[in-house]
């Protein structure tokens, strides 16, 4: 199931934009006139050779060393692009929706995430946006919340 499909039947309120390709994060904050750290990315690891959806901002990186630590892991290590196309068949590659449990993975979000009121992120195409009250994805997804990301400068 798709994740419009998800969301449509879940209920709740959301809206969905159109915009010019967006092949990162912190592209579509950019097309969607949001700032970076309402937009969710995204960024599949696996721990311990078990895959992981991290959900952190699109100013954000992952904080290896900190995520490894929280998840109790001996090894973590970012998940390949063949990868990342085997899990998301239903989605342009890099532009999966943030709910890991439409795919069979546990989802983490970063605690920076947890305060702001809504989340904006690809809807499984690089043209297409999705904006929802964060209490509304929280409740959807069930994530666990931990500390690993850091603002990436540019």
């Amino acid at each position: 199931m798709g994740v419009i499909d998800f969301l449509e039947s879940s209920g709740v309120s959301y809206e969905v934009t159109e915009h010019p390709p967006a092949f990162t994060a912190q592209r579509l904050a950019a097309e969607e006139h949001e700032p970076g750290r309402y937009v969710a990315k995204p960024v599949i690891v696996k721990a311990d050779g078990k895959y992981v959806m991290c959900v952190l901002p699109a100013s954000c990186k992952i904080d290896m060393g900190a995520l490894r630590k929280q998840l109790g892991a001996k090894k973590i290590e970012l998940a390949e692009e063949k990868e990342m196309g085997e899990i998301f068949g239903d989605c342009e590659l890099g532009a999966e929706p943030p709910f890991g449990n439409l795919y069979d993975l546990e989802t983490i979000i970063d605690k920076s995430l947890e305060k702001d009121d809504h989340i904006v992120f690809q809807g499984g195409s690089h043209k297409r946006a999705v904006r929802m009250s964060m209490g509304d994805y929280r409740e959807l997804v069930s994530p666990r919340v931990l500390e690993f990301s850091y603002h990436a400068t540019t």
